[in-house]
C-alpha cells in the first residue's frame, strides 16, 4: 500500500467515524497486533536516522542543559560557600536570620513553578525562554555582591529563586520532548551531573577565591564570589539564546527524514503523538488532567521527602568544618563525596534503563543514606564521620531516578506532563524552605535534630515509592484488562488516536493496536 492510498484510507475512516460519538474496538477491524507492531517500530533505515539523530541531540543539548544545571546550583549553593568566607559576619545576621536568607530563594522558586512551565510550553521555544532566566539569575547573582544587610540579602535570594524557577522543570519537560522512556534516566542522571560537578567544583572554586581575590579591590571574597560565577552564568545565558534547538519540529539542524524519526520514536513510546489540542486552552486543559492524576500527589510527596532528605547539601560546608579543618580544607573536604556520585550516578542510571526499572533504583539508596545518616550523628571519629558523607550522597542517585519516573509515569500530553513537573518540582523544593531550620547551630557538631528529621523524610519516601509501584501495576492490569475487551472510544479518544495516526504515517485501526501495547515502567 503507498502512502497516497494510506492518507486517502485515513481519511475516509475519519470521516465515517467522525459524526459518531462512540464507536468499540470491534468498528476500528481489519489490523492485527503483529500487523500493528509492524507499523509501530522503526524501519532498518529509521534506525539508522535514529542512531545519528541521538548522537547529534546528545552533542549538543546534554553539553548545554549541563553546563547551566552547573551554574544553577553554584550561583544557588555560593551562599553556603559564602557563609564560611564571612558573610555572616559583614552583613551581621544573628539568630536565624541566615536560615532565613537561605530557606526565601525556595519560596520564590516554588511560586514560579506552574505558571512558568505552563508558558514554556505555551510559548514553544525553550532557547528564548530559558536563555533569558539564565542572564537574569546571573545578574542577580552578581549584584548579590553589593547588598549590605540582612533586607537586601533576604530580597536578592527571593528574586534570585523568582528567576531560577524556570529553569529545572522546564529542562526535565524540554528532555521529554526528545528522548522516550528507556534514554531518559540516564539522560537526567547525565543532566543531574551538572549539579552533583557544582557541589565539587563550587566549593573548589570558592576555595580559589578565598585564597587568591579576598581583600582585592576592597571587596571581601564572599563579595569577589558572587561576582565571577554571575558573571559566567550570564555569558553562558547568551550561549543558551543562540544555540539550544528548540523542538525537533523547529530546528533547523535536523533534515526532513530527521524530524520525522523525531517524531515517530516519541510516538511509539508512549503509543500516542507527543502533541497538544490546538489553541492556547490546551495549557489549562492539561494543568487539569495533571491534577486529576493521583500519580502527581504521590511523585510530589516523594520528591519533597528526596529534597528535604538532601538538606544537607546546603550546609555541607558547615558539616565537613564539624571535621576540625580550617575553612579552605573544609570547602575542598566537599567536592569527593560530589565526585564519587558523579560516576556512581552514570552506572545506577545506565542500569535502570536497561533493565526497565524505576522502584528499585529508587529504593536501594534509602537505607545507604540512613546508616550515613545515623553514623554521622553517632560517632566524632574523622574516618567514620567523613566516610558519612559517602553514604549521605546517595540520596542524590534517587534524584536522577525519580525524574525519569516522573516522565515515564505522566508521559502525553505535553501539557500534562509540563504542569505535573512543575507542580511536582514545586512541592518537592518546597521542603527546602523549613528544612534550613532543622540544622539549628546549637545542635552543631552531629545535628541529631536535622539528621533524624532526613530519616523519616527517607522513610515516608520509601513508602511513596512502594504506593506509587503498586498503583502503577494495576495500571498496567486495567491496560491489559483493556487489550481483552470491546472498549467504547469517546470522540476525545479518537482524536487522540488520529494524531498518532497521523505521525505514524498509519491508518485509525493501527494506532489503536499500538496503543493497546502500552505498559507504564515501574
Amino acid at each position: 500500500m503507498d502512502g497516497n492510498t494510506m492518507n486517502r484510507d485515513r481519511l475516509n475512516e475519519k470521516a465515517d467515524l467522525s459524526h459518531r460519538e462512540f464507536i468499540r474496538d470491534h468498528d476500528l477491524n481489519g489490523v492485527s497486533r503483529a500487523d500493528a507492531m509492524h507499523f509501530g517500530a522503526l524501519t532498518e533505515g529509521e534506525l539508522v536516522i535514529e542512531k545519528k539523530l541521538k548522537r547529534k541531540i546528545d552533542l549538543l543539548i546534554m553539553p548545554l542543559v549541563i553546563l547551566v544545571y552547573l551554574m544553577n546550583y553554584i550561583d544557588r549553593n555560593n551562599y553556603a560557600a559564602a557563609r564560611l568566607q564571612g558573610l555572616e559576619k559583614d552583613l551581621g545576621l544573628t539568630g536565624n536570620q541566615y536560615q532565613t536568607g537561605l530557606s526565601i530563594l525556595f519560596v520564590g522558586y516554588v511560586l514560579m513553578q506552574v505558571p512558568s512551565n505552563l508558558l514554556l510550553n505555551y510559548a514553544g521555544r525553550p532557547s528564548w525562554y530559558l536563555g533569558f532566566f539564565v542572564i537574569a539569575w546571573g545578574l542577580v547573582s552578581a549584584l548579590t555582591s553589593q547588598v549590605h544587610n540582612y533586607g537586601q540579602i533576604v530580597a536578592c535570594r527571593f528574586i534570585l529563586g523568582l528567576v531560577e524557577a524556570p529553569f529545572f522543570a522546564g529542562v526535565l519537560f524540554y528532555l521529554s520532548k526528545w528522548y522516550t522512556k528507556n534514554e531518559l534516566s540516564l539522560r537526567m542522571a547525565i543532566f543531574y551531573s551538572g549539579s552533583l560537578i557544582s557541589g565539587a567544583f563550587g566549593n573548589l572554586i570558592a576555595a580559589g577565591i578565598l585564597s587568591g581575590l579576598a581583600g582585592k579591590r576592597g571587596l571581601s571574597a564572599w563579595q569577589w564570589l558572587y561576582i565571577v560565577e554571575g558573571s559566567i552564568t550570564c555569558f553562558v545565558g547568551v550561549i543558551i539564546v543562540f544555540v539550544l534547538p528548540d523542538f525537533p519540529d523547529t530546528w533547523r539542524g535536523l533534515n526532513p527524514e530527521m524530524k520525522h524519526v523525531a517524531n515517530r520514536r516519541l510516538a511509539i513510546d508512549a503509543a500516542e503523538a507527543d502533541v497538544d489540542e490546538a489553541g492556547g486552552m490546551s495549557q489549562w486543559v492539561g494543568c487539569k488532567l495533571a491534577f486529576k492524576d493521583p500519580k502527581t500527589y504521590i511523585l510530589a510527596v516523594a520528591y519533597h521527602c528526596i529534597t528535604g532528605a538532601a538538606g544537607f547539601q546546603n550546609f555541607f560546608p558547615t558539616l565537613t568544618a564539624t571535621l576540625g579543618y580550617s575553612r579552605i580544607i573544609s570547602l575542598l573536604l566537599v567536592a569527593p563525596p560530589y565526585i564519587f556520585m558523579v560516576l556512581w550516578s552514570f552506572g545506577h542510571s545506565l542500569a535502570s534503563d536497561r533493565l526497565g526499572n524505576r522502584f528499585w533504583f529508587f529504593v536501594y539508596p534509602i537505607p545507604l543514606t540512613i546508616v550515613g545518616f545515623v553514623i554521622f550523628m553517632t560517632t566524632s571519629g574523622f574516618g567514620a564521620r567523613y566516610f558519612s558523607f559517602f553514604l549521605m550522597i546517595f540520596i542524590f542517585a534517587q534524584n536522577g531516578t525519580i525524574y525519569a519516573w516522573i516522565a515515564n509515569a505522566i508521559p502525553r500530553p505535553p501539557a500534562k506532563r509540563a504542569a505535573a513537573l512543575a507542580f511536582i518540582n514545586s512541592v518537592g523544593n518546597a521542603a527546602s524552605i523549613w528544612t534550613p531550620f532543622t540544622y539549628l547551630p546549637s545542635s552543631a557538631p552531629h545535628y541529631k535534630p536535622a539528621l533524624g528529621v532526613n530519616i523519616a523524610l527517607q522513610a515516608i519516601g520509601l513508602l511513596c515509592g512502594l504506593i506509587l509501584k503498586l498503583y502503577l501495576q494495576r495500571q498496567n492490569r486495567d491496560l491489559e484488562r483493556l487489550e481483552q475487551a470491546d472498549a467504547e472510544l469517546s470522540r476525545e479518544d479518537m482524536k487522540k488516536l488520529e494524531k498518532t495516526a497521523e505521525f505514524e504515517g498509519t491508518d485509525i485501526a493501527t494506532a489503536r493496536q499500538l496503543q493497546k501495547g502500552y505498559r507504564y515502567m515501574i
